[in-house]
Parts: C-alpha cells; structure tokens; sequence
C-alpha cells in the first residue's frame, strides 16, 4: 500500500445493516484502505428498546459504528496509512449509510428491518458519539443510495447515466441513477424498491404490509421459501446444518448449500432469482435503465443465483425480445458498495 502523505484526508464510509456494520476507510483512487465489520447488535433485549422515541433503542447501533470506525482508523494506523504525526492536521469525514426512510435532517422515519433506530434522529446521535474522539464530519444518507453512488462512480454502473442498484440482504433496498445522479425523491424516500407490492395475499412484512417484494427475493425470503421446502420434506442436509429444526432453516443455510451444489437448495435459490427477476422487469418497465447492479449480502450467493435471475429477468421483461433489455451485473464492491458510497457520500457532504 502507498503512504499517505503529509495531512491526507481520511473517508471512513459505514453501512449499517440487519445482520452487520461494515466499514471502510477509501483511498483517493477509490481503493479500499482499511475495513471491519462486527454483527449488528441486537438490541431486542436493551432496557426500553420496544419504547418508542426512548433514547436507549439506537445506542447500542451508534457504539456499533463508532467502534467500527475506530478500528478501520486503528487499520490504517497499522498498515502505515494514517496521516497521524503530519504536518497538518487531517480531516476525518464518516459517511453513514443506514437502511429506510430516513428524512433531510436526518431522522429515521421508519426502518422496518432495524426498527430499533426508528424515531431517532441518527445523524445527531452520530456527530456526538464520533466528533468527541475523531473530531469527523459525519453525513447520514440511505444505504441503498449509498451503494448506488459507490457503484455509479467507482464502480459497475460507471460510465451509465441511467442505472438501478440494487441490494439484496435482509431486505431489499434501492438506489435510482437518472440523468446521473441518485434520485432521492421530494422528500428524500426515493429507492424504496423493496416495498412495492408484488404479492398483495403474501406474506406480512415489518413494514405492516402484505406481500412485498423483499419478503420474498430477500436474504429473509430465502430463508421463508427454504422452510417452506423443509416442511414438504425436502432440503435434508440443509435442515441438519441448521440444528435439525426447519424453523431455524436461514438464507445462509440454502445458500452455502447451493454453493457445495446440493440440487435442492439449488432449486430454492433459483426459485428466489425468479422472484428477484420479477421485480426488476417491473423496475425496467417503469426506469428504463442502461445497466442492473446487485449488491448486498446476497451476492455472495451469485455464482447460484444470478443464472436463474437472468434467465426469468428475460421472459418476464415487457418487450423482451424487441429491446435492448439492461444488463444485470454484480456490484464490483460486493457487499462492501454501501460502505464506500458512504464514504463517498461523507467526502461530499451528502448525496452528490
């Protein structure tokens, strides 16, 4: 790794997601520096977790990220990057991207898959814990747009004026280039794809609705098809690396299966790339974009899943055989695309 010089800034990015907080210190070319990652906290059992506007629900996700970034800080510290002992003083700006509505003044309207950050005004709690000990601007932004301007600039959809991000994790998130730049919406609640409807009589979602589309083509959704799978009798060796029990049945499961190329959990993922590619014909219909980039932390599942997404993406594409229809392509970051478009986003002082 080259040396930072005399005063170098620093861009920590951090996506905080259902089951993680990934972050990253970026290099001025866009290579990543430094990383860490811890499991999101759980914070079902905190003292005043389910109260609403309690100021004990987001603490424990804002000492999660703080840590984060204290470590990738501490990284670059140890691999001779950090511009500690310059000449000048260098300035730390965090980005941070967080999963669901979240408003202009930074409050977190609703966040169905972390819902222990609702109510809470995130970008505030985060200035105070990080200013303190790194003296760092910080800027929140949705993670979804996060990964879509991480990906749009430095990545997959680089060079495309028109382009959908998508993130396939605990739920579903999106981020919408037009004309290129990230569309965020009158109020700041643009890229919410995984909340359109594709099933009005399916299952409930921790939206509060039925049948949205990340209740079935998520990381979740995987989970929900493959013990659909395990009750009928199938998926054996999948049901016994998760303890025997088909309730306890996860996407993490059928995927790691599918990769070892048990034909069964096979099935069930390609069952869940017709649900993704469903989705995004809907998504093309209505955007038009020049290229599909997936990320989140189901990508680690693409040599399985993308075939059959692209294969269903063809057939349920309105004028598929008349258009030049959008290529669907990994994230070039993987998961790690919402946290260097986090460091982005911080870099420039909010969504570019």
């Amino acid at each position: 790794m080259r040396e930072l010089s005399e005063g170098r800034d620093v861009a920590v990015g951090v996506d905080i997601g259902g089951t993680k907080v990934l972050g990253v210190a970026l290099g001025d070319g866009g290579e990543i520096l430094s990383a860490s990652r811890v499991a999101t906290p759980r914070v079902d059992a905190i003292a005043g977790a389910h109260d609403k506007g309690s100021s004990n629900r987001p603490i424990a996700i804002v000492d999660a990220v703080t840590g984060v970034v204290a470590r990738v800080l501490n990284g670059l510290e140890r691999t001779g990057e950090s511009p500690a002992g310059s000449a000048r003083t260098p300035s730390i700006t965090v980005g941070v991207g967080v999963p669901g509505m979240l408003d202009g003044a930074g409050l977190v309207r609703l966040a169905p898959n972390l819902p222990a950050i609702e109510g809470s005004n995130l970008a505030k709690l985060l200035a105070n814990a990080l200013h303190g000990p790194t003296h760092a601007r910080v800027v929140v932004a949705n993670d979804a747009n996060c990964a879509a301007v991480g990906e749009h600039e430095l990545g997959a959809a680089r060079g495309y004026d028109d382009a959908l991000v998508v993130t396939l994790g605990t739920g579903i998130g999106g981020g919408l280039v037009s004309g290129g730049r990230v569309m965020s919406g009158a109020y700041g609640f643009a890229g919410e794809i995984g909340h359109m409807k594709v099933d009005p009589t399916g299952p409930q979602c921790p939206c509060g609705q039925r049948g949205c589309w990340e209740r079935v083509a998520s990381g979740d959704g995987l989970g929900m098809l493959a013990r659909e799978a395990a009750y009928a009798g199938k998926l054996i060796s999948v049901v016994a690396a998760a303890g025997g029990d088909p309730e306890e049945v996860r996407g993490e499961h059928v995927t790691n299966a599918a990769l070892r190329g048990d034909e069964e959990a096979r099935a069930v993922v390609a069952e869940l790339g017709w649900w993704v590619a469903l989705g995004l014909a809907n998504l093309t219909a209505i955007l038009d974009p020049g290229v599909i980039v997936v990320g989140g932390g189901m990508i680690e599942a693409e040599e399985t899943l993308m075939a059959p997404t692209r294969a269903a993406f063809k057939d349920l594409l309105e004028g598929g055989s008349v258009r030049v229809p959008p290529e669907i392509v990994p994230a070039h970051f993987g998961e790690r695309a919402g946290a260097v478009g986090a460091a982005l986003v911080g870099k420039h002082g909010g969504l570019p």
